[in-house]
């Protein structure tokens, strides 16, 4: 299994339009609800590649638990398709983003969450080195309804 993390070409946006046409591609738990807007490429998200095909993206973005740029953390995302869940390619991919973003960025934490009945995502992110801190009560507002996340980190002198 090769798993490679790229930068969004322009040749991919149809594929990424296209997986966020269908939403069993996002799956239950990326599922917002939001306007389908067509795909744009960002700074701040990398396509996951498994033995050269395509199967998803990693993302990030900023959050801050200080107002100086040493208190900024990077929370990180990914959505595959259907056909590359349980292969592993996940947690590989997330151990990549966060081994780049420490290597790329000044950040001490890498942080991600996910439903508390994401179980696969979990052991995931388990298995990419993320240390699972606890219960984050009534995080997120989906599917109508507000739901508990679990929060995972990883700290730069994580081993």
């Amino acid at each position: 299994m090769t798993v490679v993390l790229r930068p969004v070409a322009a040749t991919d946006l149809p594929l990424l339009d296209a997986w966020r046409q269908e939403p069993a591609a996002e799956g239950e738990f990326n599922d917002f609800g939001l306007p389908r807007t067509p795909a744009s490429v960002q700074g701040n998200q990398l396509v996951v590649e498994a033995d050269g095909e395509a199967v998803g993206t990693v993302s990030w973005q900023e959050v801050r638990y200080g107002p100086n740029d040493e208190s900024r953390a990077l929370n990180i995302g990914i959505a595959l398709i259907p056909a590359a869940r349980g292969k592993g390619y996940g947690s590989t991919a997330q151990r990549m983003l966060a081994a780049h973003l420490f290597a790329s960025t000044p950040v001490n934490r890498v942080e991600a969450s996910t439903d508390v009945d994401n179980i696969g995502e979990q052991k995931a992110l388990e298995r990419a080195g993320f240390t699972r801190e606890g219960t984050l009560r009534g995080a997120q507002y989906r599917a109508g309804r507000w739901h508990d996340m679990v929060g995972y980190s990883r700290l730069r002198d994580d081993s």
